[in-house]
């Protein structure tokens, strides 16, 4: 398993990047904006990280920022909810969903992918599971596995 990011939502672009690379000094690695989704991520790095991004081996902050709705509405993230998950690159999300959900762990996004799924920690953190390298082919039972809760 490799730790990859941990996902904060925001509400203010500009004031993040103030805080945390100019307060903080960490560094803007990549960005990602989603026309789709109506989002931009803001991946973040420690300086001394910097070398090992390329390389998907640096440990990372992933800022979302989710984008007002045609009314100019922002989404209010109270109650903690502007943490979002912790994340992890895993050899075999089947295998890794398999070994949770034997411990009795609740597969709250089923990696019907091959590529993802999420589960949460007892205390209720939201933790994303990656696939290492290409996504596995769809395999039962979590092809057609729903969602259950939220993640």
């Amino acid at each position: 398993m490799h730790y990859l990011h941990t996902m904060i939502r925001i509400s203010d672009v500009d004031e993040s990047l103030k805080f945390f690379c100019d307060g903080l000094g960490l560094e803007e690695a990549y960005r990602m904006d989603n026309e789709k989704g109506r989002f931009t991520l803001i991946f973040l790095n420690a300086p001394e990280d910097k070398d090992r991004v390329s390389e998907n081996k640096a440990p990372l902050i992933e800022l979302t920022y989710n984008w007002p709705d045609k009314d100019g509405n922002v989404e209010d993230y109270g109650g903690g909810r502007n943490f979002g998950h912790l994340a992890y690159r895993v050899e075999n999300v089947y295998e890794a969903c398999q070994r949770l959900a034997d411990l009795g762990v609740t597969i709250n996004r089923p990696p019907r992918d091959g590529h993802m799924a999420f589960v949460r920690s007892p205390d209720g953190i939201s933790i994303e599971l990656l696939q290492a390298g290409d996504h596995l082919p769809p395999q039962e039972p979590w092809a057609s596995m729903e969602n259950i809760g939220s993640w």
